[in-house]
């Protein structure tokens, strides 16, 4: 019987896959799993690849994402999941499928998009391929780069007792989408009507033009520390937090009262009818990192505006947690984006059940 896989999803896709691929190559150090496949450099470090794509309809709409924030979005996702292995971005390649709707001027803002953002992160782009497509617009990246050995970061190094610390605030991204997605409705609707977007700056960026913490990594080096374990929150905190917590054999407690949230994407999602604190667990796309840490290493980012403590790594395997600001304990629940189901999962008013 053939098995759909919007029943599959792209997590259990990954996991089957894993059984059937064996690495062969001793240059092949670790393949499928994390956020980036590390293979063989040289004596003091490793090399990283990793590889994202963006498919109109499923992860944009040309409606209300400009093509020059859409190209540097491209860059940044990829680059991302280099920094997630403490690692630096070197090169990228570029592989597009265009179809005739699309001008060259278009095209070429797409690429100016995606040349800032390689000039702002220090990458090059060395290549890729084009290609026509029957509708629609797919942008597929490769992101190339490395990590000293002593400095590489799995998703599968968390401890019992490690701190769960997230960079930045969450949930942004996904309540600019909102906005985006009331304005166009209330545009098809009536087309005389003017998208009004004032007042959401902040989220609108996250939503089509975020950054990936470059500064993160400095930071790390500077502060003389190491991550346990980290992944960038590209599915939502409490997906990537499961992540961590399965991938190193443990479990993970999160602390609603502990979650950053931008006022902005607080009072916006209270606009929508929607729990600030889902849409922070929920939303995704905010390309924070997530990291953990020994208790050892709390001093060092102790009272920095860039980190929060949003929980600790426990030792019961497949316990997920979450504890909201009454003390109360509910199932953390992985509900963000999954990118093979035909229609995502809304995030909910309600908080975990």
């Amino acid at each position: 019987m053939a098995t759909n896989f919007d029943s599959l999803g792209e997590f259990g896709w990954i996991s089957r896959l894993q059984k059937a691929i064996q690495p062969t190559n001793k240059s092949t150090i670790y393949g499928i799993g994390d956020d980036a496949a590390v293979l063989a450099g040289t004596e003091e470090e490793y090399k990283l690849l990793a590889s994202d794509m963006l498919v109109e309809g499923v992860h944009f709409d040309v409606r209300y994402s400009p093509l020059k924030h859409l190209g540097y979005k491209a860059v940044v996702v990829n680059i991302s999941d280099i920094y997630a292995m403490n690692g630096q971005p070197e090169q990228i390649v570029v592989s597009l499928a265009i179809s005739s709707k699309y001008t060259v001027e278009a095209v070429e803002a797409i690429y100016e998009g995606m040349l800032l953002a390689c000039k702002i992160y220090g990458v090059d782009l060395v290549g890729g391929d084009t290609t026509t497509s029957p509708a629609g617009l797919s942008i597929s990246i490769a992101a190339y780069g490395s990590v000293k050995k002593d400095k590489i970061t799995y998703r599968n190094g968390a401890n019992s007792g490690d701190l769960v610390v997230v960079s930045g605030d969450l949930g942004g991204a996904y309540m600019g989408l909102q906005v985006l997605e009331r304005e166009k409705s209330v545009f098809l609707e009536n087309k005389e009507v003017q998208p009004d977007l004032s007042g959401h700056d902040y989220i609108l960026e996250r939503q089509l033009k975020p950054e990936a913490r470059k500064d993160v990594i400095e930071m790390f080096e500077k502060m003389e520390l190491k991550p346990t374990a980290m992944i960038d929150i590209s599915d939502g905190l409490a997906s990537e937090a499961i992540h961590i917590a399965a991938q190193s054999g443990m479990g993970v407690t999160l602390h609603e009262e502990k979650i950053p949230i931008d006022p902005s994407t607080y009072n916006t999602a209270r606009d929508f009818n929607l729990d600030p604190t889902v849409v922070a667990l929920n939303g995704g796309e905010d390309y924070e990192l997530l990291f953990t840490i020994s208790q050892s290493d709390y001093d060092k980012i102790k009272g920095s505006p860039h980190f929060t403590p949003v929980g600790y790594i426990t030792a019961d395997k497949e316990v997920y947690r979450f504890v909201d600001r009454q003390n109360g304990e509910h199932e953390l629940q992985a509900q963000g984006w999954d990118a093979f189901l035909s229609k995502n999962k809304d995030v909910k008013g309600d908080k975990e059940e």
